[in-house]
């Protein structure tokens, strides 16, 4: 069998450029787009993605250039993800919450030859491209406006606009052809809260096999009607800008993830399914009466980038949302774990479904192989559902590898493994759950502590719409658990309250030693607590009078805030 031929029938390399192509065919005059007034077809955004394929080779963009872009949840930044690879180049999408010197940062890195830059972001562009001008590189990016295409506002950096480009472009374009699978297609920044971002590179295989997975994984069906609210630069997000065409389905692009949009936009177009982080889930449930709106159907919540508490789940739900979990990372092409549900599942209590929810899953379809292995010696962990490690994992859905960094390569890749730096442990039922970050789990007199554990206990307070935990210092412990509390409006709770709270639910030894209350806790752009800006001001905060170890009456460790200038700058972030 080994002498029968590969060719071009039975051998194609794998790229999602197909699923647009296929809907372009298939679904021709399906609805593909809606964006206010404005609508398109498959067959119409197949032809734009064309034109500006064609426009940006009349740019002198050539294969495995790279392509930048800064933009809301707009039709264009949806179209660029299959325009920029069918022009041959690489399209690296950028956190629109960063500062200039940041988009700085990941323009210089990344030798971004075009940079296209919705009107909304004009202004720290522009102080993004003049910190580029002064580093002296040798080539500034070529700058393209996306102004509103529902509502034109007239701004311009610069000659070029995307519309223009669009108008220019040949509707005939041939894409590039993929002949090596392995090539480039995004290329995606880390949040970069510790450090300089890194650039994180897909190939065309690991989005199209990663893709199809999370369809499956999902289980989503055909004709989909997909409410953006997950933002597009967050793992292409989290491939699903390729899977709604794979589906035939509309995609619903919003400008902004606030209240009154995603409701408007749900029961306007009935939209069946949504990605977010846990955050969006407090957007929803915290909205205004003007706000709201009943839903006439139930939506579909895949969820992820950090893991929600189960009190959190029950709640959105409630309001007729049907919640599915998953874990990744952006170096693993989005989410690698889904929690499939389970039929036996239905006959349990609605808290013991959320508390399943909460969990992370199994392995996406693409993946080889997902382990949690012993931080000493490497070996799989026993599936108890308590003995904890590194997850790690294998499989075509990982990313090629970091962009000119070959010491976080080094770091990431070991023995044939991915090593995520998260701390999970594996249920007998073989699924996972994350525990915590490597960096975030709290070692208190040689106890580890989980700091998801002690958060999901705080979120079950009915005041409580967000909480973080993170180390302190503590003189005999070395380091005990403190948190940082989000309270419902016109809460009276105070700090004993929720201190009690914890006695009832959890061991003494993971009980918060201190809680600090503030309006908002400071987030990345993909919604994921800020945890090193909160370990800074814990570790202000200093032991005024030890406990008393053997009375029966012993008071808590009582602490003073030696930075409160922090705590108030804090709480407005």
């Amino acid at each position: 069998m080994d002498n029968l031929p590969k060719c071009g029938a039975n051998y194609v390399p794998l790229t999602p450029l197909t699923f647009l192509t296929r809907a372009s065919k298939c679904y021709a005059n399906r609805t593909s787009i809606i964006y206010g007034n404005v609508r398109y077809t498959w067959k119409q955004t197949y032809e734009r993605c064309c034109r500006i394929a064609s426009s940006l080779r009349s740019l002198n963009v050539f294969k495995n250039d790279v392509v930048s872009v800064l933009a809301p949840n707009v039709p264009a930044i949806y179209e660029m993800h299959f325009a920029v690879p069918m022009a041959g180049a690489v399209l690296n999408t950028i956190n629109t919450r960063l500062d200039a010197n940041n988009i700085a940062i990941i323009l210089k890195h990344s030798e971004a030859k075009v940079f296209f830059v919705d009107y909304e972001y004009q202004e720290i562009a522009k102080k993004a491209l003049e910190l580029l001008i002064t580093s002296k590189i040798p080539k500034i990016p070529l700058v393209v406006v996306i102004d509103d295409i529902d509502s034109p506002t007239g701004v311009r950096l610069g000659e070029l606009e995307y519309e223009q480009l669009v108008h220019q472009g040949n509707s005939s374009y041939i894409p590039e052809e993929i002949t090596d699978e392995w090539d480039p297609i995004t290329l995606n920044y880390t949040s970069g809260t510790t450090s300089e971002p890194k650039g994180v590179v897909y190939s065309h295989r690991g989005a199209f096999l990663s893709t199809l997975s999370l369809l499956l994984g999902w289980e989503m069906g055909t004709e989909p009607v997909y409410l953006w609210s997950l933002p597009m630069f967050h793992c292409n997000g989290w491939t699903f800008t390729w899977g709604i065409a794979a589906r035939g389905g509309t995609n619903i692009c919003i400008r902004n993830t606030n209240a009154k949009e995603m409701y408007t936009n749900i029961v306007s177009h009935n939209v069946t399914h949504m990605c977010c982080a846990p955050i969006v889930f407090n957007i929803l449930l915290e909205a205004k009466p003007h706000e709201y709106k009943p839903l006439t159907t139930r939506v579909q919540i895949l969820t992820g980038g950090a893991p929600p508490p189960a009190p959190l789940v029950e709640k959105i739900e409630r309001l007729g949302f049907h919640v599915v979990h998953a874990y990744g990372l952006t170096e693993a092409t989005g989410p690698a774990l889904v929690c499939e549900w389970q039929v036996k599942w239905n006959e349990l209590s609605r808290e013991s479904q959320a508390k399943l929810k909460a969990r992370q899953g199994v392995g996406i379809l693409t993946l080889a192989d997902v382990d949690v292995k012993n931080f000493d010696n490497m070996q799989s962990v026993t599936r108890d559902g308590k003995s904890i490690g590194e997850v790690c994992l294998r499989g075509s859905s990982i990313m090629k590898g970091y962009l000119k960094n070959d010491k976080a390569n080094i770091s990431a890749f070991k023995n044939g493994w991915f090593f995520t730096g998260d701390v999970g442990v594996i249920h007998q039922d073989g699924y996972m759950e994350i525990k915590d970050r490597s960096k975030d789990v709290i070692i208190s007199g040689g106890e580890n502590i989980s700091s998801i554990e002690v958060e999901n206990v705080i979120m079950s307070h009915k005041n409580v719409i967000e909480a973080s935990v993170v180390a302190m210092p503590h003189p005999k412990w070395g380091e005990s658990p403190c948190a940082f509390v989000n309270l419902t409006k016109n809460s009276q709770i105070k700090e004993v309250d929720i201190i009690e709270h914890c006695k009832s639910n959890l061991p003494r030894f993971m009980v918060p030693k201190k809680v600090k209350f503030v309006e908002e806790l400071p987030k990345t752009g993909t919604g994921k607590v800020q945890k090193n800006h909160l370990r800074e001001i814990a570790k202000t905060f200093v032991v005024l009078e030890k406990s008393n170890q053997i009375s029966k009456n012993r008071e808590k460790p009582r602490y003073y805030d030696q930075n409160q200038e922090q705590i108030h700058a804090l709480s407005r972030l």
